[in-house]
């Protein structure tokens, strides 16, 4: 098992080094070695999870390609401008609500340039408010009920009559109170902007340019706030049809009353938003598949693909060696698989590929379903090792030079507000499930 076991890091180790698909595809090669050279049996492909991730990503693309993202934007930047001074506050929970809604943390790519600007020109150390975005941006995948991680936890706990909203109302109260308390521990991270040495070094040597940085105007605006409306109006009946069980159709067959399944809903009700939006706006669907959305969001497909068929045969093949290892221990102290979950994150970089591969030794180790939504947040671990693009980005979107990788890599600006966000918001998920 120890054997395997490492064949299983290396191929995820190098995947995530490829980068892009390589995470994906080095898992299928990882699986080809435990089925033909170990001789374990392959499990199901997570065909449900795929199928539900990309009728999102179809919808989402739709709507950036009419325009709708970029709306969303102005109305941030807007938002932004006319609080500067509580930039720090306000950044990360308009970076929350952005993947929120849209599912995914790479729409806080065309924001986080304005939280840089609005924070320098306000003579805020940018590192502040930039940090706790980023963090932001990625606490909100486990509680955006669209998200490709959330629709991988519902999927895998279906069978313990566990409904979006149970996972939701967890999720989204503990995240968000971790997101307020590093927010809140931003606003004294690092020297006053105009006493920064660094920055001092930039503004002497002519580095920093005072040109203004604006937004993307939006083509249409008509189009784009169609695009957003159908948009929410999907994900609102997806989060209703998956708290309200009497609202899904019911079908008689030879088995006897048949429920419509919660993977069916979000995959027709996303694929419908999509063909209205193309429809209603008159958008291409070529450009909403060269978007930024489509892109990584396929990327994130792949990754399941392979990584959790991959952690799937692994986890199955060795199921009963691992119960007489570490199912005392994990019972007496469930909180430890919360550690399992943020580690698997950092070398994953996919909150939803670290679900669908480790949730499953969750269940079979007889963890309850509700501790294990408990610890959901814990996926959200890859701010660890600074070299995510949401990560990246921030860095350079910084020109003051304040949001940093520190000299021994992990003191860099994302590692406080990170850690704090996560344990926040895994310790009141924690409380909360032990009350109820």
């Amino acid at each position: 098992m120890l054997l395997q076991l490492l064949f299983v890091l290396v191929a995820i180790i190098i995947g995530a080094r490829v980068g892009g698909i390589g995470l994906g595809i080095l898992g299928g090669l990882g699986l080809a070695v435990l089925t033909f050279v170990f001789g374990l049996q392959p499990t199901a492909p997570p065909i449900d999870v795929m199928l539900m991730i990309v009728a999102v990503i179809a919808a989402a693309s739709c709507m950036q390609a009419a325009g709708g993202l970029d709306l969303m934007v102005k109305w941030a930047e807007k938002i932004l401008r006319k609080n500067p001074h509580h930039i720090t506050l306000l950044s990360p929970f308009v970076t929350y609500f952005f993947t929120f809604f849209a599912g995914t943390g790479h729409v806080a790519y065309s924001v986080l340039p304005v939280i840089a600007e609005v924070a320098k020109d306000t003579g805020i150390r940018p590192e502040r408010p930039l940090g706790i975005a980023v963090i932001a941006s990625q606490q909100a995948i486990t509680a955006s009920p669209i998200s490709a991680a959330t629709v991988a936890m519902l999927s895998m706990l279906a069978g313990y009559n566990i409904s979006l909203f149970d996972i939701l109302k967890i999720s989204i109260p503990c995240t968000l109170a971790g997101v307020l308390l590093g927010a809140l521990y931003s606003m004294k991270v690092g020297k006053e902007l105009k006493d920064d040495p660094e920055y001092q070094r930039r503004l002497a040597a002519g580095e920093i340019s005072g040109d203004g940085y604006h937004t993307t105007e939006v083509a249409s605006h008509g189009k784009a706030l169609t695009s957003v409306i159908l948009f929410l109006a999907a994900t609102i009946g997806i989060v209703l049809f998956g708290s309200i069980d009497g609202l899904r159709p019911t079908f008689t067959t030879a088995q006897g009353e048949v429920q419509m399944e919660m993977s069916h809903i979000i995959e027709v009700l996303m694929l419908s938003a999509a063909s209205l939006i193309l429809l209603f706006t008159k958008t291409d669907g070529i450009k909403a598949a060269k978007g930024s959305v489509f892109n990584a969001g396929m990327q994130a497909v792949v990754a399941i693909f392979g990584i959790a068929w991959m952690g799937d045969t692994f986890i199955a093949g060795n199921m009963e060696v691992m119960k007489e290892n570490i199912f005392g221990l994990v019972t007496d102290m469930p909180w430890l698989f919360g550690v399992a979950l943020f580690l698997m994150s950092i070398l994953l970089f996919s909150q939803a590929a670290t679900v669908r591969s480790l949730l499953p030794l969750g269940i079979a180790l007889g963890i309850s379903p509700y501790m294990l939504i408990a610890l959901f947040p814990a996926v959200n671990g890859y701010f660890f090792l600074p070299n995510y693009p949401t990560v990246i980005a921030a860095i350079n979107f910084d020109t003051t030079g304040t949001t940093r990788i520190g000299k021994y890599l992990l003191n860099h600006s994302f590692m406080m507000p990170g850690l704090i966000a996560t344990i926040v918001s895994v310790v009141l998920g924690i409380v909360w499930v032990s009350m109820m």
